[in-house]
């Protein structure tokens, strides 16, 4: 079960917070290689105060209102029925438990970078991403609503994105200088809001493969090979997707470089090239 405004919301925060991790990366770099050092979260460069943290509170704000769409207006505040947990919105309690992981993330982090209350390393807050995307792995790894057919087929695609989103975080806090890591983890975050959007679209939206109907919140292929015929798609929206962002993530570089590059190579091969005898 799920709607096209559920899948579309949290995927505008991710394919945000994605794209500018890339560009953010990319431009650190470029800058100067020999000091770079992996970023959980990137500042807006040459502004203090609020606008400098503005992917923070993004991040924690944009989690704040899911959270209370999931927990307070989706549910209607019927928590408890007969003295027990409601189950009819099991589904919403589950998301409000993910979005409650990255609100966490996004106010620790802030206390971290504006207060001295809570002094972070990188490396910690690598591991709270971490932490917030296992969470979200688990929300659709062990899901109340069982994902079958066609819907389930993009939750897998979906949870494999989340993996990459994990390993990515936690070798962050491994490796605090590597480059590749950083812009891995730009990307898979980037993957996976493009996936959100690919879901709503195809499943909640126009782009419903042909034999396959949506009744009552629920996917049902009228056929095996309607079910498969999507799938297959699924997996060629997938390569368009990587290649769409690799190609994306290539053109970043390219324009960072010629801008806000050193040239440092450069400079000293020219140099040398004068120092020689002739």
């Amino acid at each position: 079960m799920g709607s096209f405004i559920g899948h579309i919301l949290p995927g505008t925060l991710f394919l945000l917070v994605g794209a500018w991790h890339i560009w953010a990366s990319v431009v650190r770099y470029v800058s100067d290689p020999k000091t770079f050092q992996v970023r959980v979260w990137n500042p807006v460069l040459g502004f203090d105060g609020r606008i400098k943290h503005l992917e923070l509170y993004v991040i924690s704000i944009g989690a704040f209102i899911d959270l209370c769409i999931e927990l307070l207006v989706a549910t209607q505040l019927r928590f408890f029925v007969g003295g027990v947990l409601n189950s009819t919105y099991l589904n919403n309690f589950e998301h409000s438990g993910m979005l409650l992981m990255f609100l966490i993330f996004g106010v620790v982090s802030l206390l971290s970078e504006r207060t001295r209350y809570l002094p972070l390393p990188g490396g910690a807050l690598c591991l709270i991403a971490a932490t917030a995307f296992c969470a979200e792995y688990l929300l659709f790894y062990f899901h109340s609503t069982t994902h079958k057919g066609l819907e389930g087929y993009y939750h897998v695609l979906l949870s494999f994105l989340i993996g990459l989103c994990i390993l990515s975080s936690i070798a962050g806090a491994l490796l605090p200088t590597s480059f590749p890591v950083d812009l891995c983890c730009g990307i898979s975050i980037a993957l996976q809001g493009i996936w959100f959007y690919q879901t709503a679209f195809v499943l909640y939206g126009p782009m419903l493969p042909t034999g396959c109907s949506l009744k009552d919140s629920n996917i049902t292929c009228h056929s095996k090979e309607s079910e498969l015929r999507g799938e297959l798609l699924a997996n060629v929206q997938v390569f368009v997707a990587v290649f769409a962002v690799l190609v994306g993530t290539l053109a970043s570089y390219g324009f960072a470089a010629s801008r806000y590059g050193t040239f440092e190579e450069h400079s000293l091969d020219s140099d040398l090239i004068r120092s020689r005898p002739k």
